[in-house]
């Protein structure tokens, strides 16, 4: 009897989920299909070759990136973006760490970060090219150059931003300085460091298309500049059209750290709502 009732019980609350995530879905393709059906639409009226129909535009991306291209484009071009973006989370919490917690280096540096900042990263690419040559570590430096100030700059707020009373405290508890900065300061800051990280994902991947688009054999931006070059536009849009998809997955698994990193904070901000 008490299987049977448990059984019951639990059968709304599983339709329940399924109902919830049949939502999500349809809230997340819903208006992508819609709009690929206007596109259609559009694109069998219009004359022009330079907006082909979303079939012609899929069948070109799986005849251009399903095979040999992923492995000679796509891959050195994710390898690219990751060892930039890791590299940027790296220096930008470290910098931002030391920075945030001297007040009298933040005061220091203040304004050459904001010159260095106010500098738009392509513009850096000749002079990097000229020192490092044409070499992934150029276009590395390149995608570090624009996705570590984010995560630097929201690093140095975060950790301004710690409790004073919690510091007060944890100073007449004889708390060590490593303690302090592992369990108190990274954790109180590391909200606004993972929105720092988000925004650089994005920088990350602009540069990264920018880089390969100035001197490359290889990668997305390389292939999609040579396919507008030589007039494949079904090429072109089937590369543009992986960058987004590429977008879409990053995002996706950020959250998903994301939810894990800040567990606790997600926790507190549903306590305070209720």
């Amino acid at each position: 009897m008490t299987a049977y009732t448990g059984r019951i019980a639990s059968t709304p609350r599983s339709r329940g989920v399924g109902s919830r995530i049949v939502a999500s879905l349809l809230y997340a393709l819903g208006l992508p299909m819609l709009l690929l059906v206007v596109w259609g639409l559009v694109a069998t009226r219009a004359t022009s070759r330079f907006f082909p129909d979303p079939l012609t535009i899929s069948e070109a991306f799986v005849d251009t990136w399903v095979g040999p291209s992923f492995v000679d484009d796509v891959v050195p071009s994710l390898y690219r973006l990751g060892l930039g973006v890791a590299a940027s989370i790296v220096l930008g919490i470290a910098a931002g760490t030391v920075i945030g917690l001297a007040p009298w280096l933040r005061e220091l540096l203040e304004p050459l970060l904001e010159f260095f900042r106010a500098i738009p990263p392509p513009v850096l690419i000749p002079v990097v090219m000229l020192l490092l040559g044409i070499t992934d570590t150029m276009k590395v430096v390149v995608i570090v150059s624009g996705a570590v100030w984010p995560i630097l700059l929201n690093t140095i707020e975060g950790v301004r931003a710690t409790d004073s009373v919690m510091k007060e405290t944890a100073e007449s508890f004889r708390v060590s300085w490593w303690e302090r900065l592992w369990f108190l300061v990274l954790p109180a800051a590391s909200p606004r460091i993972m929105a720092g990280v988000r925004q650089a994902l994005s920088v990350a991947l602009i540069l990264m298309v920018i880089s390969e688009m100035f001197a490359s054999s290889s990668g997305l931006g390389y292939r999609i500049a040579y396919f507008q070059r030589n007039y494949l536009i079904a090429e072109m849009w089937s590369g543009i059209l992986l960058l987004g998809l590429v977008g879409v997955v990053l995002a996706v698994a950020f959250g998903l750290v994301e939810r894990r990193v800040l567990r606790w904070y997600h926790g507190i901000r549903e306590v305070n709502r209720a």
